[in-house]
């Protein structure tokens, strides 16, 4: 009998130890939602209060201001045309730029090689500052979408490709060596070790080079397009618009968060062996 209930305190003592680690991740997570809206409710009311006062209106606008703008562009349906043209280019700049950095980084990580013959070359490239590829695309592509899905995905593919190649050349050797000795193919030692292990890396790749995409596409619409919310930024610096202007960067702002949000949840869930 006393070693039953010897047993029952020694797994209880476990359980209530974890519900009160789980209570208290769990304050804390709330907690920093609190600080956050109280954060943002705070600048924005500081904001409304110092514009007028402070600082001349025309150079900085209003929260009420740049709301009101964004809301009449709901409502005229501007948002949404503007915003899926910005949105379409980035996603598939992303992705063809994703895709091709990948592939290349994974091809370039097994061959040490074939990386170092062409790594000054690589560096070179990387080192071209991206907005001066811009009139070079546009001369190529036109002043369509075209041209800006090359600025984006150019900008994403270095991004990923070098993050998957250092993730590739971090792979542990004796894991390699040790699925090659059970009888394990080139495809099969990529796919259940070098794969696996450079996902990580790969993931992080792909949460910093997404804000890079969107600015590829921003950057793009500046210079020559008519429509999108890069536009409409820069038609509005031409009319001295600084309502429209910051409601361009906020919706841009709103955006990039969005999406870097959703990575944070996919990472957590191709990730989630790590735990």
């Amino acid at each position: 009998m006393q070693i039953d209930e010897g047993a029952a305190v020694g797994t209880s003592a476990p359980s209530k130890a974890v519900r009160d680690f789980e209570a208290g991740l769990v304050r804390r997570k709330v907690l920093v939602y609190v600080c956050q809206l109280a954060f943002g409710v705070f600048f924005l009311a500081f904001w409304q209060w110092a514009s007028g006062r402070l600082i001349d209106p025309f150079f900085v606008s209003s929260p009420s201001a740049v709301f009101g703008k964004i809301y009449t562009w709901l409502l005229n349906g501007e948002l949404v045309r503007h915003l899926s043209i910005t949105l379409y280019a980035t996603a598939i700049g992303f992705l063809i730029g994703s895709a091709i950095g990948f592939a290349l980084g994974l091809l370039f990580g097994k061959f040490a090689f074939l990386a170092e013959v062409l790594d000054p070359y690589i560096t070179a490239l990387y080192s071209i500052p991206k907005l001066a590829l811009a009139p070079l695309f546009i001369i190529w592509f036109g002043i369509g979408i075209e041209s800006k899905i090359a600025v984006s995905a150019s900008i994403v593919f270095f991004v990923v490709f070098l993050n998957t190649f250092s993730g590739v050349r971090e792979v542990n050797p004796i894991y390699i060596h040790a699925t090659q000795i059970m009888g394990a193919s080139q495809w099969g030692v990529m796919r259940t070790v070098i794969i696996p292990s450079a996902t990580a890396w790969v993931i992080t790749g792909l949460k910093v080079s997404v804000p890079y995409a969107l600015v590829g596409t921003v950057i793009g619409e500046f210079m020559s397009a008519n429509r999108g919310i890069g536009f409409i930024i820069a038609q509005a610096t031409g009319l001295f618009d600084t309502n429209s202007v910051f409601a361009g960067i906020l919706i841009l702002a709103v955006v990039g968060a969005i999406i870097n949000g959703l990575l944070k949840v996919t990472e957590g869930w191709l990730l989630r062996w790590r735990s």
